[in-house]
């Protein structure tokens, strides 16, 4: 292994980040230190790159919405902490909405995700959204199917008119593989600072898996448009999907300046159009 190790390989392994790592973890090997710490050095560039970014739309004025979307524990809190880490935070917000009150209840299903689109200079990272009601809903039995297909014939055009009002919108799927997702529960159940996370939705996550998939690929195939299309990561790599959506992001925003050797950008799925 040290043979084929490059200088600038030694160098990392060297540094106090290299360093650290051996000291602090246990059973470590070389690979994966170099892994961890190759891909440090890819965020910390992108998240330059999203500074810039933050910076363009607060002084063009724009509205941008990213929405994180996907099977429980795939990963989306994550991706959108290292996509916010360092940005300013008074230009942005993350909207993890509850379920909604009675009150709630009673209006239209898209009015309290209107009330956290953003005002001009201001981005919103939706850590779910209204397509709750796409999957999550459904599945639970939390809505009847006649509010289901309300939501279902209605979401493409409330999805036409915000494009439509300026707001620049960003749809990621984090698809991950049942086995995936169990590795990841147990993980979270026997961990003291995880467990909390775990909800009776979660418990429910597995055996429901197949009635998951076939609203997913329902809504896929009607809410995949030209104007709002889903972008699919494979989430299975939490590093390599954070990576790629924080790619994809740069890559579709015309920002200026904009550093084209950084985005170095992943090929992801964008779902075809029909």
């Amino acid at each position: 292994m040290l043979e084929n190790l490059t200088e600038k390989d030694l160098k990392k392994l060297n540094s106090k980040k290299g360093i650290k790592q051996f000291l602090t973890s246990d059973n470590i090997s070389i690979t994966k230190v170099l892994r961890n710490l190759n891909y440090e050095s890819r965020l910390k560039s992108l998240q330059e790159e999203l500074i810039k970014l933050q910076h363009w739309v607060t002084v063009n004025n724009e509205k941008v919405v990213v929405i994180f979307e996907g099977r429980d524990a795939a990963g989306k809190g994550g991706a959108i902490r290292r996509t916010t880490e360092h940005l300013n935070p008074r230009e942005f917000k993350v909207v993890a909405l509850p379920k909604p009150t009675d009150e709630e209840k009673g209006q239209w299903y898209f009015q309290r995700y209107i009330n956290q689109l953003p005002r001009e200079g201001k981005i919103v990272f939706f850590d779910r959204s209204w397509y709750n009601r796409a999957i999550v809903e459904p599945v639970n039995e939390f809505c009847t199917q006649e509010e289901y297909k309300t939501f279902m014939s209605q979401v493409n055009q409330f999805e036409r008119m915000i494009t439509e009002s300026g707001i620049r919108l960003i749809k990621f799927y984090f698809s991950i593989s049942k086995d995936e997702q169990t590795k990841r529960f147990e993980d979270i159940k026997s961990s003291p600072l995880k467990k909390w996370k775990f909800s009776p939705v979660d418990q429910k996550a597995l055996e429901l898996w197949d009635d998951y998939t076939d609203y997913k690929k329902k809504m896929f195939k009607k809410t995949n448009t030209k104007i709002a299309p889903w972008i699919v990561i494979n989430a299975n790599k939490k590093t390599k999907a954070r990576v790629e959506a924080i790619e994809h992001i740069l890559d579709v925003m015309p920002y200026n300046p904009k550093d084209e050797t950084v985005i170095e950008h992943i090929e992801v799925e964008e779902k075809q159009v029909d």
